[in-house]
């Protein structure tokens, strides 16, 4: 069956559907990452937008539920140049088109996604709409396309009600979890995995508190500190900060998401709250915007944003650079950065963008991307392990 990618600027790709049959308009964006597929559309961050892979070749490995980074998928369309229905993995549970219709999200294949993308890069990111219909009318879908937008998105993606997970308590002698401390697929969105002995060398958060404020988590985020030992108590976004504070707990984790930052009035003030307390934080991609909008800096919507596994960063203290994996189209405004509340930690090599800050006089500190990533670079993993050494200070 045909299908059509039209976009704003009037631009029509013409392809073959894939996933669902179903007629969607999103903010189109790409990722650029070569593997990690099934990372990408479950990270609750792409919620209202329709995610373009320029990698040529999407689901040859398949789809495995053990590395799921929540319960479900959440872009509303999914754009690639060839789509594998057939796939090689043990590890597969099925394909990635049955993925796709299984979870009504509509695709299309068989487009020149780097034409796509230097559309995306050249112009900026804009709205589009995925359709099977033949006969659409170009001048009725434009208007529809410019009137889109993602909305408060965060509130669609945060988990329901609060919930804890016990940390990791034993090692093996290789320094791999031990089988009972494996994360099983009731504890979060990211299902059952097996420690990566790469990701941590020993147990120092054991008998630590965590509270996450999840504003779109992704499940790794609560897995490094789980195998770190770190008991983590998961809240919803809208929670109240008197609730978190009143927990008492030793350090508290500002989790990634979607959407534009200032369309979250009311977690912006209570996450102040938060900022007034002496107890440690750590904040990662929309955590880290909000947090700096909460103590009065200002955040800006990026031309096309950092959507991929490779983008380097530049430690600002050390001069070490980091290669991370990101996910966001929005940025802190370092121009409008007040040093006496926060300076710059890390820097975007490519474009000098702001990846980081450190907040004066606080046990605060908070960067742009993914520490946790996976699939994905794991260089910048051992910020888990400051945040930790934050708390057994403070305590």
């Amino acid at each position: 069956m045909k299908a059509f990618l039209i976009l704003e600027d009037g631009t029509v790709f013409e392809g073959t559907h894939i996933g669902a049959d179903r007629e969607v308009i999103s903010e189109i964006v790409f990722n650029t990452s070569m593997a990690g597929y099934l990372e990408v559309l479950t990270d609750p961050s792409y919620a209202g937008q329709a995610v373009c892979m320029t990698y040529p070749l999407i689901g040859n490995y398949g789809i495995c539920k053990d590395d799921m980074e929540s319960l479900k998928p959440w872009p509303d369309g999914f754009i690639v140049r060839e789509l594998s229905r057939n796939f090689s993995n043990f590890r597969a549970d099925f394909s990635i088109q049955q993925f796709l219709e299984e979870n009504n999200i509509p695709g299309i294949a068989g487009i020149d996604t780097r034409a796509l993308t230097k559309i995306l890069r050249e112009k900026g990111t804009m709205n589009g709409m995925i359709t099977t219909n033949e006969a659409y009318d170009i001048n009725a879908v434009l208007p529809k396309l410019k009137e889109y937008i993602t909305g408060k998105v965060v509130e669609k993606v945060t988990c329901r009600k609060k919930y804890e997970l016990k940390g990791s308590k034993s090692l093996s002698e290789n320094g791999a979890l031990s089988g009972s401390a494996k994360f099983s697929a009731a504890d979060y969105a990211a299902g059952k995995r097996e420690q990566k002995p790469s990701l941590v060398r020993k147990l120092n958060g054991a008998g630590k508190r965590v509270a996450l404020l999840d504003f779109g988590t992704k499940g790794n985020i609560a897995y490094a500190l789980k195998i770190r030992g770190c008991d983590v108590t998961v809240y919803p976004a809208t929670t109240p900060a008197s609730e978190i504070i009143a927990s008492n707990p030793d350090g508290i984790m500002l989790s990634n998401g979607p959407g534009d930052p200032k369309e979250c009035t009311t977690i912006i003030a209570e996450v102040k709250k938060l900022y007034d307390t002496d107890i440690p934080i750590f904040a990662i991609c929309l955590g880290h915007q909000l947090m700096a909008l909460a103590t009065g800096a200002d955040t800006y919507k990026m031309k096309y944003g950092h959507r991929g596994g490779n983008h380097p960063v530049k430690d600002l203290t050390t001069g070490r650079v980091y290669i991370s994996s990101q996910n966001h189209g929005y940025v802190v405004d370092m121009d409008k950065l007040d040093p006496t509340i926060a300076t710059p930690a890390f820097l975007n090599v490519n474009d000098g963008t702001n990846e980081g800050l450190n907040y004066t006089g606080k046990n605060i500190f908070t960067v742009q991307f993914h520490p946790e990533a996976c699939c994905g670079p794991q260089d910048s993993g051992y910020l888990f392990d400051r945040f930790i050494e934050m708390m057994e200070v403070t305590k």
